[in-house]
């Protein structure tokens, strides 16, 4: 899934609201001698803050963390969110698993660190768009102690890559680069595939989801989300949709939309998550 093209990147600098302070290229691991970077965003005040883990699209080979594809970065800075924007290794440099084995990394670092960035390592949530969404809802199925949050957001997640198969006869070309695998699908291929696709491990007993996708995106399939859901609930795990009529896959383009979706997003964290965040006042 070459998500690529379709993107915009939103920098972070970028007319944030003076509410906090961002810190850069901190070191959260290291693999592959490749040194693994985040930033952090620290509110003003005492704390401990809601957490929001960061992780960015792009087909799992191109973004950023200072150029998210995604993010709602300045609602959460204004309702006083401690943050982290993760980067991981990508392909085709990297093939899978790092990219997945990089975000538990950065799971685990941040409830470690949590208080020194004024976070509380009590109340984490993932926040994932596109590729980013596929590691975040499979990094929360997949969850052991050190790595369990509280809650998830995926935004235009695939959560079903067995199902993207039927839309493109075949492998896409960033399964193709994710795995070094050719675009026919073989037994072993279905079977990676089937392992990725965090569908296939919802049990009772997950944090609460949260699912945000417009119902015209012809790059992640809008069914899958409504089976997702649909899988949750029937193993009593809460699961929100917050469905963009008419939006297409480019979050870039959802303001016209709903212009108040980040806020949207940010609201069901504080509910969530708990109410110390403070969000925008009607």
């Amino acid at each position: 899934m070459r998500y690529a093209g379709l993107l915009v990147a939103i920098l972070l600098v970028a007319a944030r609201p003076s509410m906090g302070e961002v810190k850069t290229d901190i070191e959260y691991g290291n693999a592959d001698n490749v040194s693994l970077k985040l930033d952090a965003n620290i509110p003003e005040g005492d704390g401990p803050f809601p957490i929001a883990i960061l992780i960015h699209g792009g087909g799992w080979a191109t973004g950023d963390k200072a150029g998210l594809f995604h993010i709602p970065t300045e609602a959460l800075t204004a309702a006083h969110f401690t943050w982290f924007s993760i980067n991981y290794r990508m392909s085709p440099q990297y093939l899978w698993p790092s990219c997945f084995d990089d975000t538990k990394t950065a799971i685990r670092w941040v409830k470690a660190h949590a208080a020194e960035y004024k976070g509380d390592s009590r109340r984490i949530a993932l926040l994932g768009y596109s590729a980013g969404g596929q590691l975040a809802y499979l990094s929360a199925v997949m969850a052991d102690e050190d790595t369990r949050v509280q809650a998830i957001v995926g935004i235009s997640p695939p959560t079903d890559l067995e199902m993207d198969l039927e839309q493109r006869g075949g492998l896409s070309s960033s399964l193709q680069h994710l795995l070094n695998r050719p675009k026919e699908v073989t037994p072993e291929a279905r079977k990676l595939l089937h392992s990725m696709s965090a569908i296939n491990f919802i049990k009772p007993g997950l944090p609460p989801f949260l699912l945000v996708q417009g119902d015209k995106d012809r790059s992640v399939p809008y069914q899958g989300s409504l089976n997702f859901q649909a899988k949750l609930l029937a193993n009593d795990v809460h699961c929100d949709f917050l469905i963009l009529k008419g939006a297409p896959h480019n979050i870039a383009t959802w303001d016209k939309f709903d212009p108040d979706f980040s806020q949207k997003i940010v609201d069901w964290l504080a509910r969530t998550l708990g109410r110390s965040a403070t969000t925008r006042e009607n």
